[in-house]
């Protein structure tokens, strides 16, 4: 087994602000705590113009009808399932966006002991998903080292998909595997090597920045309203007859879930056959002929 250095993996050096945890209020705790996740947006800022270079690769590859995969280990695996998983009732996508975590789905409420060390279980999801040039792989790691998400990092490049390291530290491993890497400096976590807090925080935020700007960029956004929600549930349907309201200036509650219900409950669609005073039928023409998107249609 490889030996480790946690000296030179900065998520694993200790915060000089938190010394005497153990000695503390429950107050200066809480003050501590917020006082270091302060400081997470700063360190994903700066990382930005990397970020927003890797989006438009990705999308190039959306255009291609490539697909997103998120992998990692843990917290990081985690983060990013649940991302992955938000894509359907929010955006109406359901093929563009996977998350994989080391050990499987098990592994999202219970530990799977050592499933993160093998490079190989990696390779093996992303074969069973018939993987192919056209994706993106991002691979999470607080670390930037994690085996599994280097065995992912490879095999992608491997087959000239695009493959993208996001860690919590600089200079990673992930560097030597990727076409491109996101290196945020998170800084010592609260409680020494506790990467589910800082890291945890600022992985979250930047697979939010990634997902959501895509999904604009793919036209699953009108001014700032998601036009393609899901309504799954009944809050789902409440945000469907807002969102058309607000897309129509329209205030008849009723008569806009009238119209939702011919239109499959299809906020754009809806949207146009009420502005346009056309049927469910008529609005999806329209569409189809300016192009799929709503510009000059409302």
């Amino acid at each position: 087994m490889k030996e480790l250095n946690l000296q030179k993996i900065l998520t694993e050096s200790v915060n000089e602000n938190t010394h005497d945890l153990d000695l503390k209020t429950t107050n200066e705790i809480l003050t501590l705590i917020n006082q270091e996740d302060s400081k997470i947006s700063q360190a994903v800022k700066e990382q930005i113009p990397t970020i927003g270079k890797i989006v438009d690769q990705i999308f190039i590859k959306f255009q291609n009808n490539g697909r997103l995969i998120y992998l990692g280990a843990g917290s990081s695996g985690r983060i990013g399932v649940l991302d992955a998983s938000e894509m359907l009732p929010t955006y109406g996508v359901a093929d563009k966006f996977f998350g994989y975590i080391a050990g499987g789905d098990l592994a999202l409420r219970i530990p799977i002991e050592g499933a993160e060390d093998s490079e190989e279980l990696a390779v093996q999801d992303l074969k069973n998903i018939n993987l192919t040039s056209n994706d993106t792989v991002i691979g999470i790691g607080a670390s930037g080292r994690t085996p599994y998400v280097i065995g992912a990092l490879k095999y992608a490049k491997s087959i000239n998909a695009f493959s993208v390291g996001l860690c919590m530290t600089t200079d990673s491993e992930f560097r030597k595997y990727s076409d491109g890497v996101i290196e945020v400096n998170s800084g010592p976590e609260v409680v020494t090597g506790s990467t589910r807090m800082k890291s945890g925080t600022a992985t979250k935020m930047v697979l939010n920045m990634i997902s959501t700007t895509l999904m604009i960029k793919s036209g699953k956004v009108y001014d700032n309203l998601m036009i393609d929600v899901k309504a799954t549930n009944e809050k789902l349907v409440a945000r469907c007859i807002k969102i058309v309201n607000e897309l129509t200036q329209t205030s008849d509650n009723e008569k806009t879930l009238a119209i939702l219900k011919e239109a499959d409950m299809d906020c754009k669609f809806a949207s146009i056959m009420i502005t346009n005073q056309v049927s469910y039928q008529e609005a999806q023409l329209l569409f189809e002929k300016n192009h799929k998107s709503l510009r000059g249609l409302i």
